[in-house]
Parts: C-alpha cells; sequence; structure tokens
C-alpha cells in the first residue's frame, strides 16, 4: 500500500495507570474519532474492575471497540485480535471517523502496526493440557523460564503472568523447532497498511507511576475487586485466574494468606508489568513520549503533536 493511501491511525500506549484512557477519550472528542482498544484482558466479558475497563462515562463520550465481547471460556489470540482490530478499523474509516488506537498490550499493538501476519496452526490439546497443568503444580515462573531457555529474546518480553503467550511460544517451538521471536520477523510478511502517530504516555519519575498504580489498586478494592475476583476464579476459568488482579487473591480466598498481604503482592505485580510495558514501548521507534507528571495540558500537547506530523 502506497505511503499516501495508508490509513492514518492515532495511538495512545503506555504502562498501566499512566492515564491512557482518559487521554484516548478527550483526543476522540477532539478529533471526531472513535477508540479502539488494544488490551488483552478487557476483550473478555467480566473482569472490568480487575482489567480496569473505560467507565460507562468515558464510553458515553467516546465510542469503544473490541472491550467485553469474549467469554473468559474461549480462545482469544493476538491473531484474533489483529483481524477484528483491521475490520473495526475499516468500518471506523469509512464513517469518515478518526480510528485511535488505546492500551498497553504490547505484542497486540506491534502485531497490528507492523502488519505482522500470523497462522493460528492447530496445537497439540494434549501438550496444552500438559503445559497447564505444570504451570498449575510447578508455577508459571517454571514455564517461564523454559521459554527463556530455548528464546531469551521473546521470553525477556513476557510477564510471568501471561500463561497463554508463554505456552503459545513452547507450543510453536515444541511444532517445528522454530523461536516465537523468529516467527515473529517472518511473520512481518508485507508492509503496514497504517500511517501511525504514536503518543506514549508515562511518568518522568518512575515513582509517581508506582504511586499511581498502588492508588488505582486501591480503587478497585472499593469498587470491589474482592467479590469479582473470587465469583471469577471459583468457574475455574484459565483466563480469568490468570487476569492479574485476580490471581493473586486465590490465597486469600483458599484461605493461605491474608488479603492484606495479596493485595500488597497484587500492588507488585502490577508495577512489575508496567515496567515490562514500558520496554516494550521503549523499543518502538517513533513514539511521542508525554508525561503526565509534568504535563500542565497533557491533551493539548497531544494534539499539537499529532498537528505537526500531519503537516510533514
Amino acid at each position: 500500500m502506497a505511503g499516501k493511501d495508508k490509513i492514518k491511525l492515532i495511538a495512545v500506549v503506555g504502562p498501566t495507570a499512566s492515564g491512557k484512557t482518559a487521554l484516548g477519550v478527550e483526543l476522540a472528542k477532539a478529533l471526531d474519532g472513535e477508540i479502539v482498544s488494544c488490551d488483552s484482558m478487557q476483550v473478555y466479558k467480566g473482569m472490568d474492575i480487575a482489567t480496569a475497563k473505560p467507565t460507562k462515562q468515558e464510553t458515553s463520550q467516546a465510542k469503544h471497540h473490541l472491550i467485553d465481547f469474549v467469554e473468559p471460556s474461549e480462545e482469544y489470540s493476538v491473531a484474533c485480535y489483529c483481524a477484528d482490530a483491521k475490520k473495526v478499523i475499516t468500518d471506523i474509516v469509512s464513517r469518515k471517523k478518526q480510528p485511535i488506537i488505546v492500551g498497553g498490550t504490547g505484542l497486540y499493538f506491534s502485531s497490528l502496526i507492523d502488519g505482522i501476519t500470523f497462522d493460528d496452526e492447530a496445537y497439540d490439546p494434549q501438550l496444552r493440557e500438559s503445559l497447564y497443568k505444570e504451570a498449575e503444580e510447578k508455577g508459571n515462573q517454571a514455564l517461564l523460564d523454559r521459554v527463556m531457555q530455548i528464546d531469551a529474546e521473546y521470553g525477556a518480553k513476557l510477564h510471568v503472568n501471561d500463561l497463554k503467550r508463554i505456552i503459545r511460544a513452547l507450543e510453536v517451538y515444541a511444532a517445528d523447532k522454530v523461536k516465537m521471536s523468529e516467527r515473529l520477523v517472518q511473520s512481518r510478511l508485507s508492509e503496514s497498511d497504517y500511517d501511525t502517530v504514536i503518543i506514549g504516555i508515562t511518568c518522568k519519575d518512575r515513582a509517581k507511576l508506582y504511586d499511581r498504580i498502588n492508588q488505582r489498586v486501591d480503587r478497585m478494592v472499593e469498587a470491589g475487586l474482592v467479590d469479582e475476583a473470587r465469583a471469577c476464579c471459583g468457574k475455574d476459568i484459565a483466563t480469568a485466574n490468570q487476569a492479574i488482579g485476580h490471581k493473586e487473591l486465590k490465597p486469600y480466598f483458599n484461605g493461605e494468606a491474608t488479603l492484606e498481604d495479596c493485595l500488597d503482592r497484587l500492588k507488585m505485580q502490577t508495577r512489575r508489568y508496567a515496567k515490562r510495558q514500558l520496554s516494550w514501548f521503549r523499543r518502538i521507534e517513533n513514539v511521542n513520549w508525554l508525561y503526565g507528571d509534568e504535563s500542565e495540558d497533557i491533551v493539548a500537547e497531544a494534539l499539537k503533536i499529532i498537528k505537526q506530523k500531519e503537516e510533514q
């Protein structure tokens, strides 16, 4: 697709609790846009609190897509996301609206923007079942360690709670001895269809970002996180049980730890996840970084960047 024919996208990316959703809503209002979520957990129904889905007020101000439409018992992959996102973007553009990608799932974002294609080939159900059982018995870290042994480059990008991708990396290698990092390179078969202005949002002072994360967890608890996690974990659904915000509370439900200890661990795990998100997006070229702890008007700064890119 020639440069002049590329679809123009705006993207808001960054770590959890940085303010992506709020900025995305304001940009959508200013640019007559609609938001395409880029979050691997917000696609699932339920788990509203743990995954920090947009509030009713936010969705009333700007139309959101790819949120709350997959059953937790269903498989949903990066290939599914890219296919769904492309359809949504095409529809938004056909109605002469501006697509705005908002989210923090780096693999989903890079796969969509870079034009990566995936073949969801058949998998070995017995192998997958055995890997999930191993994770249950030995912990996710044991499987992530195996990924690191065969593919340190890809393994470094994975969060220990991202069991689905950890297992997928092991499945791919078991099938044809191809590393997932190599597969990603091989999958870049064509030029991207998109001309994307990427706005990255975080805090200059990392401690302030971590404080925001801690406060967000406290607000989640006030909003009913414990009850939501108890209900979802009780259904024994792998997706729900691996969600940050649910997994950490299981020891409390099982009488193995206090709620306070579990919430402290949740805050720690969320901070670690934010650090991994930052590492991913820092590696992407042409991200225009804005800092919520320093900016007087982050929306105005983002709009200025977008306008400058349009004039180039």
